[in-house]
């Protein structure tokens, strides 16, 4: 069987490739979830195989993304074992007010050139709604590999809306997927503030 035939499982039209992203996103999550360094290897090959999912669904934004994900994984995996004080592990942290507004202005930003790149050189049909989501998931990439308590409230956000794009590109498996993302980014909103309160000075 190919890689990429098409096959059903539990009434939901997917492929092995799309499956077996399914599983080492899932697993990406849930280390996440847990601090667990090791996240960043299954992010990397997650990353990796769902950019051919996504190319051959003409979401060009999100195939690009997943090999921005994978230097940024690299990048979050260096943060989170040597970013902290005198390159110890990083501990989680809140966003500033400044902090708040400069990821609004970069998802903003990266919103507007991007789906200005989509509708202009590709033949994807939701050019906005990819580009709203790439930009989004950007920033919260980034906050995810400084430790933002944060980057949760970006996920819970993006990926309520993934949901609704996934299905509208039949990627129902995906959609699925994106859909428990929303229940981990809670659980992971949960426990990392627990350990961002616990980090504050008595």
């Amino acid at each position: 069987m190919a890689i990429d035939t098409p096959l059903s499982l539990l009434g939901l039209s997917t492929t092995p490739l799309e499956l077996i992203s399914f599983v080492l996103a899932m697993l990406t999550v849930w280390l996440n979830i847990r601090q667990n360094h090791w996240a960043w290897l299954f992010s990397i090959v997650s990353s990796v195989l769902y950019a051919a999912v996504f190319a051959d669904s003409r979401l060009y934004g999100d195939a690009g993304l997943q090999f921005v994900f994978v230097a940024v994984s690299l990048w979050g995996w260096y943060q989170w074992l040597r970013g902290g004080d005198a390159h110890q592990p990083l501990q989680v942290s809140v966003l500033s007010r400044r902090g708040w507004q400069v990821m609004l202005l970069c998802w903003v930003l990266g919103f507007l050139l991007l789906s200005y790149f989509l509708r202009r050189f590709t033949d994807t049909d939701v050019p906005h709604m990819d580009g709203f989501l790439t930009a989004g998931s950007l920033v919260g990439q980034f906050l995810l590999s400084r430790k933002k308590l944060e980057n949760w409230l970006v996920w819970i956000a993006v990926d309520v809306l993934y949901v609704g794009l996934y299905i509208y590109k039949q990627l129902h498996l995906t959609a699925l997927l994106y859909a428990l993302f929303v229940l981990m980014a809670m659980q992971g909103w949960r426990q990392w503030r627990k350990s961002a309160a616990a980090s504050l000075p008595a």
